[in-house]
């Protein structure tokens, strides 16, 4: 065709996971939270379209950089909102990353990373995590081409968490800011946002999508030393969330209530499914986040995810290049979880 920049001709694009149109699926491959967000959203959202559609929404989020800053302990020049957490990333891409310069990420971890430095035209340099999904040192290595770093923490697919003080470190060594991708944080036992008081370098990422149930609305922000925000600001869209979207992200983020009952929920649930899976003879690393990742080594997993999705039940089946196949379970309600894990159980029974 010849019209399109060549490295957007050469990449295969970021490829979401299933979203079926058609018939009833207990969906666990995408990580979205089983509950309904807090009633407050809809609420807000409602008061909002009453107020009318005919204006433009605040550029800058106000109102929710306020409430967020009083949530999190900062002040709200801290805080950029933008059009789910993805918006965030891509933004940062364009700040920080030129054509032929380096963005390092770690592998397995979020595709869209490695997507986005295509995009620009810059160089990703992939760090594979350890066996044990530990962050070898090698990641805070200087060099001449780095702009920019991306660290999801937890991470996907493993659930896992690299230490606070590592990330001290690797921050310390790096020529260039870090991102700290915290869209499961909020199940966690901690998150990083006083790292980002301590190092100018730091900036940590949120999204409402999965703790605060609001994968559809598309919210996201970050959180950076005002210096930081302050240059953010002129690269992203002058508009990048509209009027409900900050109505609802409002609301949502008023509710801590609803936060911590929800936590409470998805962690008692994810320890559960971690203990079945384990007796079943899995191999289930320690989760901070809402889903669970399980292997099982010398044991074909794709049939397992066949036979469920026949059955009406979605997950996710992964294979990384010189890496055991695993399988991400997101966590569902109990009902939901339960059925999975049955069928699960009732595959290896069949096929013992």
């Amino acid at each position: 065709m010849g019209y399109f920049r060549p490295e957007i001709e050469a990449i295969a694009g970021y490829t979401p996971g299933e979203q079926p149109q058609g018939g009833k699926f207990i969906k666990l491959n995408t990580n979205e939270n089983p509950y309904p967000a807090s009633p407050k959203v809809a609420e807000a959202i409602r008061q909002r379209l009453d107020q009318g559609l005919e204006k433009y929404p605040d550029p800058v989020g106000t109102a929710f950089r306020m409430r967020a800053a009083d949530v999190l302990g900062v002040e709200p020049d801290w805080i950029m909102c933008g059009n789910g957490s993805d918006d965030i990333l891509t933004i940062l891409t364009r700040a920080f990353v030129g054509a032929g310069q380096w963005l390092r990420l770690p592998t397995p971890s979020y595709i869209l990373y490695k997507t986005l430095a295509e995009i620009q035209g810059a160089d990703s340099e992939e760090i594979r995590f350890n066996d044990d999904w530990t962050l070898p040192q090698s990641f805070g290595t200087a060099s001449n081409h780095l702009k920019l770093a991306f660290l999801p923490n937890p991470n996907s697919p493993s659930g896992t968490v690299v230490p606070k003080q590592q990330l001290r470190e690797i921050a310390d060594s790096l020529p260039c800011p870090l991102l700290i991708d915290e869209a499961y944080a909020d199940f966690a036992d901690d998150n990083c946002i006083d790292l980002v008081r301590e190092n100018e370098k730091i900036m940590v990422a949120r999204t409402l999508s999965k703790s605060y149930a609001l994968a559809g609305l598309r919210f996201g922000f970050i959180v950076a030393q005002p210096q930081i925000i302050e240059q953010l600001m002129k690269v992203k869209d002058s508009y990048n969330c509209d009027a409900l979207s900050l109505a609802g992200a409002l609301a949502a983020i008023d509710d801590q209530k609803w936060v911590a009952e929800n936590k409470a929920k998805v962690v008692a649930t994810r320890g559960r499914m971690t203990g079945r899976l384990r007796e079943m003879g899995f191999t289930v690393p320690d989760s901070q986040s809402n889903f669970v990742w399980a292997t099982r080594p010398n044991v074909k997993l794709k049939p397992v995810y066949e036979f469920l999705k026949q059955n009406h039940v979605l997950i996710r089946y992964m294979q990384y290049p010189g890496i055991v196949e695993g399988i991400r379970i997101s966590v569902g309600t109990d009902g939901q979880t339960d059925v999975c894990l049955d069928l699960i159980e009732q595959y290896f029974q069949q096929n013992p």
